[in-house]
């Protein structure tokens, strides 16, 4: 007799596979495929269900997508010249600081995993829909389209943190266990292909209430991002622009203080709080005692000009004493601990990068007129001078410096944007070189954590690289 599973079991049972602490992305193995094909798809509702377990793991555990110590977010801001630690006493944090990551550095060797296994999970749902008989056409191409946004968003933080990376399509571990690190263009390759395949199975309009499960504009918003990064510069205006076309779903914020509520108009896609009131971005940065576990290096603070509404909004000061020291905190979340609905969405794309994208992209089409005037989008909302009032007759050059250091005040302390802006426009050296005595370009890319290459030297780096 075939047992019977219940909405709510099967979002328990794709919960715990989504946060469980896996040793090593390859060794992950789902119940047989009979489980995954005939109950966990066997209708819309547990197909749904599965899909948002991959969201839930996204925000739970020590995931590279979840806000706390060891995510992209907070990982990268030690990495470049945004955040330092508090704690003297944490190696994984002095590391990370320092620019100086071990190979057997925890904090890595989480984030590493639970990427991969969130792509595991992405595949686990590709694979499941693939054979599933139970789910109607139009669901199925929906949740197609939101594993395979998972997959590549996931894929475009590998690739950029460590390089060359493995391209894992399946949940064999057998194939997965002997797999090979494929080249970065390759790798971005993919990206594209999943992005481009995702978009036509999206819908425009979001599903549900919130904006936590990608629409079409969610994908089209990365694609613009990886071809920015892969400078391909008029693709990158191209899909910029039909976001900022959206105007019917998208628009910037007046007051910036509403930009990372749930549900913000300038989200374009957000991550909601599980089993918690707040984000872990609130949560971890808003200091409260003298002893705070991160705080905001004062060359970010000081970068900003005094009628900055960000410097007045997004960031905090913490003393306890006139003889203490101010310690300055990210503020763009303003809830620490809360157990009741959730106010806030931890803010993953959004519409303002949308304007900046475009604005590095015409300027690089020597369209400088237009760049400004995007640029100026973001500097108005911000309450600053506007490029074409101060500088209009700036040069392409000063106006991508201009554009970069907008990018460090507008997205600091988010999604690692400031340290891959610093790697893609190989000013990591100019910048990192000055504050950190003992940096090294060698130290661009994390390292593959010991114990992954331990159980698989296919994944050493051979003498191409990859």
């Amino acid at each position: 007799m075939k047992t019977k599973y219940s909405f709510k079991t099967i979002g328990i049972l794709i919960f715990c596979f989504s946060i469980v602490g896996c040793k090593d992305f390859v060794d992950i193995e789902l119940p047989n495929s009979m489980i995954v094909d005939e109950i966990v798809f066997e209708n819309d509702e547990t197909a749904i269900s599965a899909v948002q377990g991959l969201y839930y793991g996204l925000f739970n555990a020590n995931n590279f997508a979840s806000g706390g110590p060891n995510s992209v977010t907070v990982i990268s801001g030690l990495v470049a010249d945004e955040i330092e630690s508090g704690f003297t006493t944490s190696d994984t944090d002095i590391e990370f600081n320092q620019n100086d990551i071990t190979i057997n550095n925890s904090g890595n060797g989480y984030l590493w995993s639970s990427a991969y296994n969130t792509i595991y999970m992405a595949n686990a749902i590709l694979e499941g829909l693939a054979t599933s008989k139970g789910v109607t056409e139009e669901v199925k191409k929906q949740l197609q389209g939101e594993a395979l946004f998972i997959r590549a968003f996931t894929l475009f933080h590998l690739v950029n943190l460590y390089g060359n990376v493995p391209l894992v399509f399946t949940t064999d571990y057998r194939e997965n266990a002997l797999i090979s690190r494929t080249s970065e263009t390759e790798v971005y390759t993919q990206i594209i292909t999943d992005l481009e395949e995702a978009r036509g199975f999206l819908s425009i309009a979001y599903i549900g209430e919130d904006r936590t499960r990608p629409n079409y504009y969610t994908a089209t918003a990365l694609l613009a991002r990886v071809y920015l990064y892969i400078e391909e510069w008029e693709k990158a205006e191209t899909m910029a622009e039909e976001v900022i076309g959206a105007t019917e779903i998208y628009e910037l914020s007046d007051d910036i203080n509403l930009v990372f509520l749930k549900n913000s108009h300038e989200a374009i896609w957000q991550i909601k709080p599980v089993l918690a009131g707040s984000t872990k971005e609130g949560n971890l940065f808003i200091i409260e005692s003298s002893s705070p576990r991160f705080k905001l290096r004062k060359a970010l603070v000081n970068s900003f000009e005094d009628e900055d509404l960000r410097l007045m909004n997004w960031i905090g000061t913490y003393t306890n004493d006139e003889n203490q020291p101010i310690f300055y905190y990210p503020f763009k979340y303003k809830v620490k601990l809360s157990t009741g609905t959730p106010l806030e969405y931890s803010v993953v794309l959004r519409y303002a990068e949308q304007f900046l994208i475009r604005a590095e992209a015409r300027a690089q089409q020597e369209k400088l007129d237009e760049a400004i005037a995007d640029l100026d989008k973001i500097r108005e909302r911000a309450g600053i001078p506007l490029i074409v009032d101060v500088q209009p007759e700036i040069t392409k050059s000063t106006l991508l410096d201009t554009i970069l250091q907008e990018r460090r005040k507008e997205f600091f302390t988010e999604w690692g944007h400031r340290w891959l802006d610093l790697k893609r426009t190989n000013t990591a050296d100019a910048v990192l070189g000055t504050l950190k005595p003992t940096w090294q370009a060698t130290d661009i890319l994390f390292p593959i954590p010991e114990t992954e290459i331990t159980k698989n030297p296919n994944l050493k780096p051979n003498n191409d690289g990859y």
